[in-house]
């Protein structure tokens, strides 16, 4: 089950392309807890999870892991990728590790 979506934008020569990030409830299996996502890139759908020995840890680990696949895609390193204005970061945590490459409010909130 789908708990939680927001929408980036990438530009593109061609214009503007959604990038949607879908966020599923964490579930348990087989004794651990795994919180499974999509993130929608222009050229491929991206699934993914992070395991947690609880949900909320799995899904803060999930929250995390895709803050540093936003931070590290092409599409940011390139300057294209936002959220509501370019530049501003994308409104998701990242491990300390991460912080270093953090912009706009998410370096102000997170860094």
């Amino acid at each position: 089950m789908i708990i939680a979506k927001r929408n980036l934008a990438v530009r593109l020569p061609s214009g503007d392309n959604q990038v949607e990030i879908s966020i599923h409830a964490p579930e348990l299996q087989d004794g651990v807890w795994a919180c499974r996502y999509q993130i929608g890139w222009p050229n491929q759908n991206r699934a993914s999870f992070a395991a947690g020995v609880d949900s909320i840890q799995a899904l803060h680990l999930a929250l995390q892991k895709i803050g540093m696949e936003l931070y590290i895609s092409p599409y940011h390193l390139s300057g294209d990728l936002r959220w509501e204005k370019t530049g501003d970061g994308y409104g998701f945590p990242v491990p300390k590790n991460g912080r270093d490459m953090l912009v706009g409010a998410d370096k102000s909130f997170e860094g």
